[in-house]
């Protein structure tokens, strides 16, 4: 009977996880974000892939830590960079979205934010509703940049508070 019930509960518990399937396979081989640690798959419309020249993949969570791995690998340009269409999730290479920069919606990892779209009439349609302005990914990458010191700023900051609190709730 003990059994019986052991194999139940594993069931159950496997059926309560999400399906496979359904998560991209760049989530897959990467769920979390190579500096930050942020889950990809929650955060799959802003997420970015990078393959290296020597074939490595680095996948991020947002443009901000794609920044970061492109500044941190100056000798030798990406093979490609591809990023979420912010509305169906799909990775579609960072050149030749169109992007916006800016506007009212939050963005991933900092506080001017930067969305990619694979259609420029969504992009437009989403300045049009949020403000912000379209961009080229050079433009959305040089933002990055600028923004740098105080998005991390800022992150620090949001994690001390974290930390405190959980320290509060521990006490």
């Amino acid at each position: 009977m003990t059994r019986v019930i052991g194999t139940t509960l594993a069931i159950a518990c496997l059926a309560a996880l999400p399906a496979r399937g359904d998560v991209p396979e760049d989530v897959q081989s990467c769920p979390s974000c190579h500096f930050c640690g942020m889950d990809r798959d929650k955060f799959g419309h802003s997420r970015m892939e990078i393959l290296r020249q020597d074939g490595k993949v680095v996948g991020t969570c947002s443009l901000h830590c794609a920044a970061l791995e492109l500044a941190a690998s100056v000798d030798g340009p990406p093979k490609a960079v591809r990023v979420a269409d912010m509305q169906s999730r799909q990775l579609v290479d960072a050149d030749s979205a169109i992007w916006v920069v800016g506007g009212s919606k939050p963005g991933v990892m900092t506080r001017r934010a930067k969305w990619a779209f694979a259609d420029r009439a969504a992009a437009e349609a989403f300045v049009k509703e949020n403000g912000g302005r379209v961009a080229t990914f050079e433009e959305a990458l040089q933002a990055a940049f600028e923004d740098m010191y105080q998005d991390v700023k800022m992150i620090r900051e949001k994690r001390k508070a974290m930390r405190a609190k959980m320290n509060e709730a521990r006490d």
